[in-house]
């Protein structure tokens, strides 16, 4: 397991379930048919627009995520990353929920975004995540597997706190994943420093796929999926408009750049 060909789809899902797991599964073809084994995708990739009707129709877009992501990682024998959806939380909340399902379909991890979207970007843009999204347990979530890296799940807004990064490195992460929907204004002044930080302060892969372009009436966000090698090297970055990028992860040089820089046995706190 040297190098591993891995996808980030950037897409501009809408408030139509059907619709966008339609476009879902053929960027996920796309990928497989190119070679990739890993496959992750963008934040709310099911459903984009309003947060109380996506609140509204959670049971059904949860059912469909479960039900598809896992035929299509049978039918293309890969491993998704289902970057973050309604799961049901029980309370009259939602979980944003990252998963992911390994290449016999079946859900391997399970991880509940822990860090509320609660800001005023201005007057015109503010955002409360924590009116219908319920925090999921304080703990990072590493997935391993015998033919995969070792794969940390985080979702979006998580992103500002290296600490959840530093918990992932000491269990041994060698690939980040940041699905998101970064908001226009915070994804131009913060989403590349911010991506680029946690690959080389955590000597690991970063894979943030992105939302990009409008989304229902009002909704806008940022795009530029990416994919980053340890040192800080975009290696593909997708630009504004939906489509898929690649990159080979390179698991000899990631233990180079370790071994080289060992930031990470240097810590004293």
């Amino acid at each position: 397991m040297k190098k591993i060909k891995t996808a980030a789809v950037q897409l501009n899902s809408q408030p139509d379930v059907m619709v966008s797991l339609d476009e879902v599964h053929n960027r996920i073809k796309e990928a497989a048919e190119i070679g990739a084994v890993l496959i992750c995708l963008p934040e709310n990739f099911a459903f984009l627009g309003d947060e109380r009707e996506k609140l509204k129709q959670s049971a059904e877009i949860s059912a469909e995520v479960e039900k598809k992501l896992p035929e299509w990682a049978r039918e293309f024998g890969v491993t998704i990353i289902g970057g973050g959806y309604p799961a049901q939380a029980g309370n009259g909340k939602i979980f944003n929920r990252s998963i992911v399902v390994n290449p016999e379909g079946e859900i391997a991890a399970t991880y509940d975004k822990i860090h509320m979207f609660d800001v005023e970007i201005s007057k015109e843009e503010t955002w409360r995540e924590s009116d219908t999204v319920q925090a999921g347990k304080r703990e990072a979530v590493v997935y391993k597997s015998d033919n995969l890296p070792a794969i940390g799940l985080s979702i979006c807004y998580d992103l500002r706190f290296p600490e959840l990064y530093r918990k992932m490195a000491d269990q041994g992460t060698e690939v980040i994943t940041v699905p998101s929907a970064f908001t226009r204004p915070t994804g131009e002044a913060h989403w590349k420093p911010l991506l680029r930080a946690r690959a080389i302060e955590n000597s690991a892969f970063v894979i943030a796929a992105a939302q990009t372009g409008l989304h229902g009436e009002k909704r806008k966000t940022w795009g530029h999926s990416m994919i980053i090698d340890p040192w800080g090297k975009i290696l593909a970055d997708a630009g504004t408009g939906p489509g898929v990028i690649y990159a080979d992860l390179n698991l000899e040089y990631l233990r180079e750049v370790r071994q080289k820089l060992p930031s990470l046995r240097h810590r004293v706190l």
